[in-house]
């Protein structure tokens, strides 16, 4: 029988020459998944025997792996703001990176609710995640604001012209208790019969250049390629939320909308030629690239 470190040690081997860049961290988690335990456990227990089930399940982990399979839709599972979301390949896997724009939702959200009175009767602040994929964003800023009490300050509706997609996030909004708090709508972007205006606009739309897609990592080629393939200048599907933004943002609102690490100067250039007088900053991620563009009406400060 054999033990976890001749088990890891072997797959580490296997993953290097697949060309697994991450070839270690991805072992460790694949054969805490086969054992059902969590990576830390692995780490701590490399002399512990492996029952032939288990190794098995590892092995064929391996494999998957070694074809390019993305770990997050072996293990069907991917953390993301501290909260584990279930993925497979009917969403776009969360990255890091968008964990930047769900920040800076929350931190609107909480501006608007305490940054000044709010008279009794006010109506709910209506906040939309345009292309919920996952439900990464939309789940995770409902589960933060139910932590803070204001949850029931919030409309959330998420958004997707996917139905596959609709249904994966509407499963991880049940997973985390908040099924019932957002409102779940198939549309090619923002709702069309909408009429009153949104107060925030949250999108994680796909940026990416149509010929820069073949050259993503092969895991990328698992994901739904209409989730990562943003047109000839990555900025298409962007551009076509700018032409609805116009009539569909509240003359307060703001738009968060996650965009490529050498996409800014492209970006600005495109909010001066769709929404001509609105402003637009852009939030930088840990690393320190563009990350979250801050688009708001006619220039208009904060309140």
């Amino acid at each position: 029988m054999a033990t976890v470190r001749e088990l890891l040690e072997a797959g580490i081997v296997r993953l290097r020459e697949s060309g697994s860049e991450t070839a270690r961290l991805d072992a460790e988690l694949l054969l805490g998944h086969a054992l059902d335990v969590d990576r830390t456990a692995v780490i701590a227990h490399t002399d512990a025997p492996v029952g032939d089930g288990a190794a098995e399940r590892f092995r064929t982990s391996l494999d998957r792996r070694a074809a390019g399979e993305p770990v997050a839709y072996i293990r069907g599972v991917k953390e993301f703001h501290g909260l584990a979301f279930g993925v497979d390949a009917r969403a776009l896997i969360p990255r890091p990176e968008t964990e930047r724009l769900v920040e800076l939702a929350e931190l609107e959200v909480v501006r608007r609710l305490i940054g000044a009175p709010r008279p009794a009767g006010s109506p709910r602040l209506r906040v939309i995640d345009v292309g919920v994929g996952s439900g990464a964003v939309a789940v995770t800023l409902a589960v933060l604001l139910r932590r803070r009490g204001m949850l029931d300050e919030v409309d959330v509706v998420a958004t997707d012209v996917s139905e596959d997609a609709l249904q994966l996030a509407r499963e991880n909004a049940v997973a985390h208790a908040v099924g019932d708090r957002i409102t779940f709508e198939s549309a090619d972007l923002l709702p069309g019969s909408e009429t009153a205006r949104w107060d925030l606009v949250a999108a994680n739309l796909p940026y990416v250049r149509t010929d820069a897609v073949p050259s993503l990592p092969v895991a990328a080629s698992f994901e739904p390629q209409l989730a990562l393939d943003g047109g000839t200048d990555g900025l298409a599907v962007i551009g076509r939320l700018f032409d609805q933004l116009g009539s569909a943002l509240a003359d307060d609102g703001v738009a968060l909308l996650e965009i490529g690490g050498d996409q800014e100067p492209d970006l600005l250039a495109l909010v001066a030629e769709r929404l001509p007088g609105w402003s637009c900053e852009v939030e930088r991620d840990l690393g320190g690239l563009p990350r979250v563009a801050v688009i708001r009406p006619f220039d208009r400060p904060a309140a």
